[in-house]
């Protein structure tokens, strides 16, 4: 039972990106406005069944990091319109699982031996490889979904907001279940204040919007499930199993989306999820 709840934060995060492109007519404001939606949806459910404790420093920072991370969704989203689920969810998850290593090691000192700085340093280059290898396109590819420079510094720069929403809570001692309705919260207006300043305001009356609330369900839903992976599997096997969602992603946008890859492109992606796994391992 519990290496199913374990592979529950996996199946949400990695099937959320196939459900977005599945939408018609979907766009990013629409994606970011229904994920935040249906992710507090599950907040609300949450929170009416548990009843956690909750102080007013604790919720306003929850709900700042919940808005945050919406800086790191929409880097996603524009980026599966620019070079595909594929390339952009090893590329975010590589960079993810690196910037969190190196805030941990050096803001928190979760590195505390020189046999934790062997293994996270080798961790890292190894991510860091696994990166570059999924990024790889053949120069005669036809997919029109060739991985820039420019796209992967887009990439770089708004998955600070990921860091953001994965930092702040260790700033503060409260349980876990106390912070995810006030984080679902701050999802929900930093997607709105997204659609304002963006000149979006459209996609609040666009049907996509409200179809798109099924991926902030399964957001939410993987959200939670972690959580609790985290009490009963400990908190280091909840989030290996958790980086398994790149491979449902990536597998599920070269197959069910269409974003084909051959060749030495196929064998890049294939070998760079490989080792991004292993990274995270390690």
């Amino acid at each position: 039972m519990n290496i199913i709840i374990a592979l529950l934060p996996a199946i949400g995060w990695g099937v959320m990106p196939w459900i977005v492109n599945k939408v018609p007519n979907s766009r990013p404001a629409n994606q970011i406005f229904g994920v935040g939606m249906g992710a507090t949806i599950v907040g609300i459910i949450v929170t009416l069944i548990q009843h956690p404790a909750m102080s007013l420093p604790v919720f306003f920072l929850s709900l700042f990091s919940g808005a945050l991370w919406t800086i790191g969704q929409i880097g996603q989203f524009i980026s599966f319109t620019r070079i595909g689920v594929s390339k952009t969810m090893p590329i975010s998850t590589g960079l993810q699982l690196v910037g969190n290593t190196i805030i941990g090691a050096l803001i928190f000192g979760e590195w505390k031996s020189s046999h934790d700085y062997l293994f996270g340093i080798i961790a890292l280059v190894i991510i860091v490889i696994g990166v570059i290898l999924t990024a790889y396109t053949e120069k005669d590819t036809d997919s029109g979904m060739k991985a820039t420079g420019r796209d992967i510094v887009f990439l770089v720069l708004t998955t600070v907001g990921y860091l953001a929403y994965s930092t702040f809570p260790k700033m503060v001692s409260a349980n876990a279940e106390a912070m995810f309705l006030p984080q679902t919260l701050g999802i929900l207006l930093g997607s709105v204040l997204y659609l304002f300043f963006s000149g979006n305001k459209a996609a609040f009356k666009e049907k996509a919007s409200y179809l798109d609330l099924f991926a902030g369900i399964s957001f939410g839903i993987a959200a939670y499930a972690y959580i609790i992976s985290a009490q009963v599997n400990g908190v280091t096997n909840a989030f290996i199993y958790g980086q398994l969602s790149v491979i449902i992603s990536t597998v599920g946008g070269m197959t069910l989306l269409g974003e084909r890859k051959q060749g030495k492109e196929l064998l890049a992606t294939l070998a760079g999820l490989c080792l991004i796994v292993v990274g995270a391992i390690l």
